[in-house]
């Protein structure tokens, strides 16, 4: 059965890249072991973020860090081998960005990593259904992919829960994660309802008032919150 949990995974999209290693010392200071990190084809979304590259040598420096990589490409099938040699963790892509999602998804796991899927607010959460048994993570965006900054769509509160009903109904376990300008409001109920990784940013980690540190101890209180307020409808 799966067990309530919440895990916080700041987007490295959201730091100052000039201060970048600053930014990560300061998230590992504040006890985070997941790092979010996209990357951009500049085609199934107009706009680029982290080079393979950087993915390389940020877990060459971490190695202790688990990296949830968000890949917003057409072909990602394409991508698995150099994100296998980047030694990623959890390795995401979007339905409809390939015809052969089971296909990528074996070879993810193939290549030693947990794959996951990623739903755009456009889609039915139904879609997850022929492979939700294949993977370890589903992700729910809050936001269109690609560009940071935008407002959090209410309608994914709900989305949550009927992504966490279709978790309980088959007994499987994978990670429901909530992506894009989540806030204090939307946490909450986001937990109530079965999210277990938040991907945080500038309303929540980054560009805050109290800083890094202090923005992710506040992070963490919200979530002992959530997690004790009672979980509403088929959240675990």
């Amino acid at each position: 059965m799966m067990k309530p949990i919440v895990i916080n995974s700041p987007s490295l999209a959201n730091c100052n890249t000039l201060y970048i290693r600053e930014d990560i010392e300061k998230l590992r200071e504040a006890g985070v072991r997941f790092l979010h990190v996209d990357l951009m084809d500049g085609n199934y979304v107009p706009n680029l973020c982290f080079p393979i590259r950087f993915v390389q040598d940020l877990k060459n420096e971490y190695s202790d860090m688990i990296l949830d990589v968000h890949m917003m490409v057409n072909d990602p099938i394409s991508y698995v081998d150099r994100m296998a040699d980047a030694k990623v963790d959890y390795l995401s892509f979007h339905t409809d960005s390939t015809p052969f999602a089971i296909r990528t998804i074996d070879k993810i796991r193939s290549a030693g990593m947990k794959p996951g899927i990623v739903i755009n607010p456009s889609q039915r959460v139904e879609v997850i259904e022929p492979y939700a048994d294949m993977v370890d993570m589903v992700t729910l965006m809050a936001v269109e992919p690609g560009f940071a900054g935008q407002k959090f769509m209410q309608r994914t509160i709900k989305r949550v829960g009927e992504t966490a009903s279709i978790r309980k109904k088959e007994k499987l376990e994978f990670l429901i994660n909530v992506d894009g300008a989540i806030n204090y409001e939307s946490l909450i109920p986001c937990i109530q309802r079965g999210a277990n990784v938040i991907v945080t940013g500038i309303f929540t980690v980054f560009q805050q008032p109290d800083g890094i540190l202090g923005a992710c101890l506040r992070f963490s209180e919200m979530c002992e919150k959530g997690l004790s307020a009672g979980f509403i409808g088929d959240a675990y």
